[in-house]
């Protein structure tokens, strides 16, 4: 029964009060979810200046030396934990530096720039070697070998045919990722005492505040399936024959 009141109250917007802040578990959440926002864009926008110009350089230079550095820069920073790589660069650039401000717990513009540096080094890491893969399964098909026999330039081949077909599988990867980032990055977000929801979580379990925690659960599940439902509605738009299948 108090299952079945929660789903009741939630429908309508009421999530209950939160023990440890002493208000609205909405209200707490919304608090949060602007650091959280601010966190996971820009953590995206630097993966993606990184990861996709590497994917495309390592995949053009298979087995090739720059295709060696590049798989092997991304094996080091897959292996690197996240914590540990954030307190690295707080002790660099933070502390010996002083470039960046530590642990203020407010959001500015310069105080996001370590903790998504973290956060793309990781993720980056990771998506380069999807990318990488997609765009060598793309350069071995028919009509790229049909493109290059025909006497077509690699740069035409690859930015008007590899590219485009291999954005529908990059997509999907990449909603994966802005899922996992929207939920809140609780370790990252710890480190740098960063006002997110995944900050908010972790004092919410420590402090065994079941509402808020029920919220920050519903949260993820409902931001998962909203970036979902976006991203196969992008394939429509971005693949004209799927639109052609469905009619």
């Amino acid at each position: 029964m108090q299952y079945a009141n929660w789903v009741v109250n939630a429908a309508q917007g009421d999530l209950g009060m939160s023990y440890s802040a002493k208000k609205p578990v909405v209200d707490r959440m919304l608090e949060a979810l602007p650091g959280t926002v601010m966190l996971a864009g820009t953590a995206l926008v630097f993966t993606l200046l990184y990861a996709l110009p590497a994917g495309i350089i390592s995949a053009l230079n298979r087995n090739k030396w720059v295709d060696y550095v590049l798989r092997s820069l991304s094996f080091v920073g897959v292996s690197m934990p996240s914590f540990w790589l954030g307190l690295v660069l707080i002790y660099i650039f933070g502390l010996k530096l002083g470039l960046v401000p530590i642990a203020t717990s407010r959001i500015t513009p310069i105080g996001v720039i370590l903790p998504a540096a973290t956060l793309a080094v990781v993720i980056g890491s990771k998506y380069m070697r999807q990318v990488r893969l997609v765009i060598l399964e793309e350069m071995e098909k028919d009509y790229v070998i049909g493109a290059r026999a025909r006497g077509v330039s690699e740069m035409k081949i690859l930015f008007g045919h590899i590219l485009p077909n291999a954005v529908l599988p990059l997509i999907t990867i990449l909603g994966v990722v802005m899922g996992w980032l929207l939920g809140g990055v609780a370790v990252v977000e710890m480190v740098f005492s960063w006002p997110g929801l995944g900050n908010m979580a972790v004092y919410a379990i420590t402090m065994r505040d079941y509402p808020l925690i029920e919220g920050f659960v519903l949260w993820v599940a409902l931001a998962y399936m909203c970036i979902n439902a976006l991203i196969d509605a992008s394939y429509i738009l971005l693949d004209p024959r799927l639109k052609r299948e469905r009619a």
